[in-house]
């Protein structure tokens, strides 16, 4: 920890390769089957990436998906040369421009970088330690409609014992 309270190790991150690793988080949460924690180490990080000074808000867009078939705008976030939308915050509607309907000027760069690579440099910046899984206790199965198999207790080639060739 540094003096102000803040983390050293997020300094420590190269701002190209947080981005990076934000664009694959959010590539992956459009498509996962349960997103909310994939968008909301997303979110943390961009914010903290703002409170540092190291994203940049751009302005207001409205959202490609309405909720409800009601519109609604999402804030427009650089972060090196990426950009990324979240929530917008009430302050955003009266500090930045609305710029709009997406604009698909604002391409974000191609980008290789696996899920777990990127979780982890994510949950480094933004100091993030997974719940530890709990060993789930496999019970045996059992059923009141149960009869043991033979199968495997059988001699194979089944030998007689009144033949004898």
């Amino acid at each position: 920890m540094n003096k102000k309270g803040g983390n050293v190790v997020s300094q420590e991150i190269p701002l190209p390769e947080l981005a990076k690793a934000i664009y694959t988080i959010n590539r992956h949460a459009k498509t996962a089957p349960e997103p909310q924690h994939l968008y909301h180490i997303k979110k943390e990080t961009i914010n903290r990436l703002l409170r540092e000074k190291r994203a940049k808000k751009v302005g207001l867009h409205f959202s490609d998906h309405p909720k409800l078939s009601n519109q609604h705008s999402t804030s427009l976030i650089k972060v090196d040369n990426y950009y990324f939308h979240i929530p917008p915050t009430k302050e955003d509607f009266k500090e930045l421009e609305h710029l709009g309907t997406l604009d698909q000027s604002y391409r974000n760069p191609k980008t290789k970088m696996s899920l777990s690579q990127a979780k982890r440099v994510v949950y480094r910046y933004i100091d993030w330690q997974p719940e530890k899984k709990r060993q789930h206790s496999r019970k045996q199965y059992t059923s009141s409609y149960f009869t043991p198999s033979s199968l495997g207790k059988m001699e194979w080639p089944p030998r007689s014992p009144n033949r004898s060739r």
